[in-house]
């Protein structure tokens, strides 16, 4: 009886801690939608602005790994004085980021 409540409380516990975390097309429309468009094409008014990637093109795809695209969604990017793109580092948990790189290379076509 004690494993079986016991074990109850680890799944109760397993399901609060995803609840609390957003899930990556939530994270996308908080954070990355303004300037990277709903279809990651960024044509929004931002991403022309900015000059933002077309996340839907396999060549742009295929120009970063995994990890720059988590190294730049933590850090940001700059342009010499000007930020381009803020970190997300204090905002999202690794585990997010990583999801929303997922998310994004779910874009190609």
């Amino acid at each position: 009886m004690k494993r079986i409540t016991l074990l109850i409380a680890v799944c109760m516990m397993a399901g609060a801690g995803s609840a609390l975390a957003a899930d990556a097309k939530d994270n996308w429309v908080k954070h990355c939608q303004k300037c990277h468009g709903a279809d990651g094409k960024g044509e929004t008014v931002m991403g022309k602005k900015l000059k933002v990637k077309d996340y839907t093109d396999a060549k742009v795809q295929a120009s970063f790994t995994d990890e720059e695209a988590i190294k730049l969604t933590k850090e940001g990017k700059k342009e010499g004085d000007k930020t381009l793109m803020k970190g997300y580092a204090a905002d999202l948990s690794g585990a997010e980021i990583k999801d929303l790189i997922a998310y994004v290379r779910k874009f190609k076509k």
